[in-house]
Parts: structure tokens; C-alpha cells; sequence
């Protein structure tokens, strides 16, 4: 879509619409709340689904520009990793509480690869959820996440941290974005992650559909 025509649709979209979010965003936040209460039950999935009705409307969301993409294969090894990382992390921290050991924490700095509001916020409550991670504040204009580590050892190590918040951003990008925003964020336009990054430096301007 191109920057006039995506300028006269938001000029003439109708802010009294129902609903006032996308489908993609009401699932989302739907997804979300299922995940917080740790069981998927049809009362969870309705619940969440009127909750996110009721929050766009309440409070919708600022307009932003998203040209995404979804693919559901790299969707479905998103959600699959995440739920991993999920039961591991709360297993790992049970156990460290039990061992009675004193945590060393630490803040560590990621800057995320994508520029997009859209996948910032995304990587960000995605990584908040995994238990022992918290993301303290967000720096928009470059993208950069400030994220509080309960324990080092416990997450690997800083580069692993570090790491592990990077890989989040690349499953979503692979789910949810554009060829265009794959290639800007320097990875190879694909729905695995076994496609790998750009070779640097790379001059990609043009990315064929």
C-alpha cells in the first residue's frame, strides 16, 4: 500500500467504527490475558476476547502504520517456543527459590533490530511475560529495551539474556512482518529462523514481492 493511499484511507477512516481495533490486535490482547491466568478454557478465550473489545473501546489505540504479514507457520513456532520458554523459566525459578540462594541481578540494554512500534511493543510484553525477566522502561526513538535479569546464572549469562530477548524479536518478525521489514531489520525474507541474517553490509533496497 503506498504512502498516499494509506494517507487517504486514515483521513477518511470513521473514528466511530466498531470495533475499534483490528482483529489481529483483539487476539492479541486476548492471547495475553489466557496466558496470564496459565489455563486455555473457552471461558478464558470469551473472556478475553470481550476484555479486549472493551479496552479499544474504552481506550483505543493510537493509529500506527503496519504493513504486516502472517504467516502461520513461523506464528505457530512462536507460540510454541514462548510457551516453552514459559513452563522452563517457571521451573527455574521455583527451584532457585526453594535453594534459598541469593540472585545477583542485573539491567542489560537490547537494541532491537526492527524500528517498528508495532514489534517493539510485541518483543517487549512477550519478554515481561517469561518469569525472572522485566522490562523496566522502553526507549522508542531507538528502539532499545532496558530489561531487569532476576538472576544472571539463572538466564545463562548476559549474552545469553541478550540473546534470548534478540530471538523473541526475529520469531515475531518472521510471523507478523513484511518482506520489506524483514529485510530492513537485516534478516532473509522467510518464515523460519534457519533462514539466517543478511550478509553485511547488504544493499537491499528493493525487495521483489
Amino acid at each position: 500500500m503506498s504512502k498516499a493511499s494509506t494517507a487517504i484511507r486514515l483521513a477518511t477512516q470513521r473514528p466511530g467504527r466498531f470495533p475499534h481495533a483490528s482483529l489481529g490486535v483483539l487476539v492479541w490482547i486476548a492471547l495475553v490475558w489466557v496466558l496470564l491466568w496459565g489455563e486455555v478454557t473457552t471461558a478464558n478465550i470469551v473472556s478475553g476476547f470481550l476484555l479486549a473489545l472493551l479496552l479499544t473501546t474504552v481506550a483505543p489505540f493510537p493509529m500506527a502504520p503496519f504493513d504486516g504479514r502472517f504467516r502461520p507457520r513461523a506464528l505457530a513456532l512462536l507460540i510454541f517456543v514462548f510457551l516453552t520458554d514459559l513452563l522452563k523459566a517457571s521451573w527455574q525459578q521455583a527451584k532457585f527459590v526453594v535453594s534459598t540462594r541469593r540472585p545477583r541481578g542485573a539491567i542489560i540494554r537490547v537494541r532491537l533490530r526492527s524500528t517498528s512500534d508495532s514489534y517493539l511493543t510485541m518483543t517487549a510484553g512477550m519478554s515481561a511475560l517469561i518469569p525472572g525477566t522485566v522490562v523496566v522502561d522502553v526507549e522508542q526513538s531507538s528502539g532499545t529495551l532496558y530489561v531487569h535479569i532476576f538472576d544472571v546464572a539463572l538466564a545463562g549469562g548476559l549474552d545469553a539474556a541478550h540473546a534470548s530477548i534478540l530471538a523473541q524479536e526475529e520469531r515475531i518478525l518472521r510471523a507478523f512482518a513484511s518482506r520489506a521489514d524483514l529485510v530492513a531489520a537485516g534478516f532473509v525474507p522467510d518464515w523460519s529462523t534457519r533462514a539466517g541474517r543478511l550478509p553485511v553490509p547488504c544493499i537491499c533496497t528493493e525487495v521483489a514481492s
